[in-house]
This record gives structure tokens, sequence and C-alpha cells, in this order.
């Protein structure tokens, strides 16, 4: 490796044909350069749809309440029921693996009415009725004051937190609203914090901010819902999954509420880790077929350099036949010819690769340069891991391509390499 006479050789052949070396490098460079571009671009995808789960506990499942499409133990099909709050209790004391079981209310929504009221001013709002927990399970930034906590639960505590959207609409520029008060549905409420949604909803984050998050005993009480629940966010611990448990939860609350055991309208229910998994599953197909196709397209290029090493050790049957015929041994002969299909193919290769780093340097300066907002795009880029793949593939590619060259030099009879034309 660090015989200089030996380097000299290996430059001497590839250069003895500049063009067709140029030539014949180019279908690894380009194979490199698509397997990397490739890889980016599956990150920078996953990144931006990452992007829309950030601040989200993905390991998370819905639940409401829907009619029964089956009658049992007396009671007609097509009933409506509701969840009650003891139904929050049983879930958490039967599911220990269960890390937040969070019941929410809700109040106007698309179609609501004006249901808030400020001075002179009126809007429709969406009103939930939330405990501490949420602020776990939704992505949500308190700019100023505070979120729910565990005091306003215990006191009934009539406060709220508002979004952006609804200052905007609600109050005048420049105003305090920490403190103000805001009649809804002709209750006041005093206004204790701020927040700013992080969720993409796609691209429709502006209604994400004008909700109004209120305690879930305060709404309960000023709202007259009695000790109803309308549904339930339940996320999992890390080591257990919410899908293995959903069957169990839903099969719980049908037995509290005598529904059918095989009524699989009753319940509804959305499991956001499953779904998750299938983004991530997906993604993970995404770079299985980007490995692939780089690949392929790789080993196009070691086919070439495989053939133009064969020719090369054609056009050099004389001067193997003389080099045999001083004491050179196969394995010499096979050393020369292998390290030349390395050199050309890991040179090739590693610019390939340099030059797809900063075509990924350039598409990440435009993006940092845009909007971010609801950009399903963001930061492609490649695990240096990758790098070491690929100088792994490039030295076997090399290997490959020597190989046939190097087994036919050997072959050749010093006698009859001597006497070729």
């Amino acid at each position: 490796m660090f015989d200089r006479d030996n380097w000299n050789e290996i430059l001497e052949a590839l250069t003895a044909n500049t063009f067709r070396t140029i030539l014949t490098a180019f279908g690894v460079f380009w194979g490199i350069f698509i397997l990397v571009i490739l890889l980016a671009a599956g990150n920078g995808l996953e990144n931006g749809v990452k992007k829309g789960f950030d601040g989200i506990a993905t390991n998370t499942m819905f639940m409401w309440t829907q009619t029964t499409s089956k009658p049992y133990k007396g009671l007609p099909k097509t009933r409506d029921f509701d969840f009650r709050n003891s139904d929050v209790d049983a879930l958490k004391q039967s599911f220990p693996d269960l890390l937040y079981v969070s019941p929410r209310n809700q109040l106007g929504g698309f179609e609501g009415s004006n249901n808030v009221v400020r001075g002179t001013k009126t809007a429709a709002y969406t009103i939930y009725g939330d405990y501490p927990e949420l602020i776990k399970q939704q992505p949500m930034d308190i700019i100023k004051g505070r979120f729910v906590n565990q005091q306003d639960i215990l006191l009934r505590r009539k406060v709220a937190i508002i979004g952006q959207g609804v200052i905007a609409e609600l109050y005048s520029k420049g105003e305090e609203v920490i403190g103000t008060y805001i009649k809804m549905n002709g209750v006041n409420f005093m206004v204790v914090g701020v927040y700013n949604s992080k969720a993409q909803n796609n691209g429709n984050s502006e209604s994400e901010q004008k909700n109004i998050f209120v305690p879930f005993t305060a709404f309960q009480q000023a709202f007259n819902y009695g000790d109803r629940v309308g549904w339930m966010a339940i996320t999992a611990n890390d080591n257990t999954s919410i899908t293995k448990l959903k069957a169990d939860i839903i099969k719980l609350i049908k037995s509290r509420h005598s529904i059918h055991p095989d009524d699989d309208r009753a319940v509804g229910n959305f499991d956001l880790y499953e779904e998750f998994s299938k983004v991530q599953d997906l993604f993970m197909i995404l770079k299985f077929i980007a490995y692939f196709v780089g690949t392929l397209v790789l080993l196009s290029g070691v086919i070439g350099i495989s053939n133009i090493m064969l020719i090369v050790v054609k056009e050099r049957t004389k001067e193997i036949g003389i080099r045999r015929a001083l004491g050179a041994t196969p394995s010499a002969i096979r050393s020369q010819i292998l390290s030349e299909a390395i050199f050309l193919t890991i040179v090739a290769g590693m610019f390939g690769i340099a030059t797809a780093t900063g075509v990924i340097w350039v598409i990440n300066m435009v993006l940092d340069s845009m909007p971010s907002e609801g950009m399903m795009f963001a930061n492609p880029s490649v695990d240096l891991s990758v790098v070491f793949v690929a100088l792994l593939i490039l030295v076997g590619s090399g290997l490959l391509a020597g190989f046939i060259p190097a087994q036919t030099a050997i072959n050749v009879k010093p006698v009859d390499a001597l006497r070729t034309e």
C-alpha cells in the first residue's frame, strides 16, 4: 500500500486513457450520489411529517361515545350513553400502565353560535374543559400566565386560557389580557394564561389559536354537565403500547355501560400510536427503496469498472507475461489489478459523496430561508453512519469490480502472454 512505485503504476494505468477512465468512474459517482440524495430526501420528508407530531404524546388514543348497534340486557339498540367521571377513575385503577387519562368536555365548534362575550364584542369559539395533563398530550406553548393546574380542578376555579386568535378578536392592540374576564354562555371566567398552539392541523393552524381551555370541573359545574364526560385522551407509559391496551380499555367501558361485547360501533376511538407507527413503517420502506435503487445504480457503475479493467488487462497482456517471466507471483498480479479497481472506485465514490453533501447543504440553505409553518419537508440530512456504509460499499464494489479481471490476468500463461501481439 505504501509502495511509491506501485502507486505510480496504478496512476499510469488509469491515465493511459483518461476519457475512458472518467466515463467509467462516472457510474460509481452517480450511484453514490443518487444513494445519498435519496436517503437525505427520505429523512427530510420524515422530519417534516414528524414535525407535525411535535409535542404530541404519540402513545395516545382518543375515545368517545356513539349510539349502540346491538340490544343488550333488555336495553334497545341505537341507545345513547355518556362517559362518567367514575369511568375515568375505573380506567386509572384497572390499568396501571396508563400514564394519563384526561377527560374532556367541549362547547361550540365549527358550527357553534356566538358563545363568548367581552364588553360589546361577541364571537364563537370552541371551549374545552380539561385537566392539567392535557398540555403534555397536545402541542401547546404557554406564552403568558399559566395553564390549568390541580388547584383549579379541586376548587372548580372559573379561570380560562385563551389563544392569540381570541385576543386578536376580543381585545384591543396592546391591551393587557391576564386578569381580565370573558363571559362564556353567561358565566364569567378570568383569563390566567395565553397559549400558542404548535399543531400543524393540515395547514389550518389559525383555527387552533381560537380555542379556550378551562378546568374540567369548572366546565361541568358552569355549564350544567353534571358528571358527564364528552371524550377522553388516554396515554400509556413509554414501555407500553396503547394499541395493546386499547381492546381491554374498550371492553371495560362496555361492561360498565351494559353494551354488548360484540358492539363495535358504541365506543368510538382513534389510535394515534397506530397511525404514527404506520408513518414510521412507511419511512422504513422509503429508506429501503433508497438503498435498493442506489445500490442498483452503483452496481451498474461497478459493472462498468469491471468491463474497463478487463480491457486494461487485455491491453497489458504482454506486460503481465513479462512480469510473470521475471518471477512475479499470481498474488502480486492480482493485487495490482485489484488495487487499480479499488482506487478508481473509492475516488469516484468519495467525489459522489462530496457532491451530494454540497447539494444537501444548498437545499438546507434554501429551506432555512423559507417559512417553516405547514412545510412537510425539513432538514434533509444523512447520518454519519451512512458515510461509513458508503465507504464499505465502495471497498466491496472495488473488490467486486477487480476480481474477474484479476483472475483473468493470473490465468494467462507467461509464454502465451509474451507471444501476444
